[in-house]
């Protein structure tokens, strides 16, 4: 049993609940191309967690911890792809003008394998997240056990939460997209989705 596990989950829980790149991805899909791409890119989150979770028990996510290069080629990778979402979805709300709500939707609209690529790909270029987790669930494995059986444990209890958390949001923001589907109301969201995405990504490749 892993030490401390109450605080562990309460860790968790405040973590999960801060928004980043993960959450930016998930909300633009939501309020732009809806539920299935909402909840696909949801999952997609989650399966990028579940590959740095079994990647930190392995200790192969150590490797970014000790290589400045690996570090900064995955930080600038994740951080073009969000600068591209953002361009293409700033893109999208021009193009839009002077088409209807849904004509608009559906000339643009990803799928929820689309949405759940999107999630992956951002979550797994992120190296914050491999450093996260390879800080986090060390202090929390006890020596009276095995240590990966612990480690693959405590982010399991990671992703559960974050997964019930990330699909509950995704669907409030749905519901709030289906209550503005006015075009206009459409594309001033693109632009400020965009707009967000592009400042995430580079704040991501900026930041030492």
């Amino acid at each position: 049993m892993p030490n401390n596990l109450l605080v562990y989950v309460g860790v968790v829980v405040a973590i999960a609940l801060l928004p980043g790149p993960d959450t930016a991805v998930v909300t633009k899909n939501a309020l732009v191309h809806g539920r299935e791409a909402a909840l696909g890119s949801a999952f997609g989150v989650n399966v990028g967690l579940s590959v740095w979770t079994l990647a930190t028990a392995l200790g192969v996510a150590a490797i970014l911890r000790s290589s400045a290069t690996v570090y900064d080629a995955l930080k600038l990778i994740g951080a073009l792809y969000l600068v591209w979402i953002g361009a293409r979805t700033l893109w999208e709300s021009r193009r839009a003008r002077g088409v209807s709500a849904e004509q608009s939707a559906a000339g643009r609209a990803i799928s929820g394998r689309g949405g759940f690529r999107q999630g992956v790909i951002s979550n797994l270029a992120n190296p914050k997240v491999g450093i996260f987790f390879t800080s986090l669930l060390p202090p929390f494995v006890s020596a009276h056990g095995s240590a990966l059986v612990q480690m693959l444990l405590l982010g399991g209890i990671f992703i559960a939460f974050n997964l019930v958390w990330m699909c509950s949001y995704a669907l409030a923001a749905v519901r709030l997209a289906h209550v503005l589907s006015r075009a206009r109301v459409k594309a001033a969201i693109d632009r400020v989705s965009g707009l967000v995405l592009v400042g995430v990504g580079i704040r991501l490749a900026l930041e030492r």
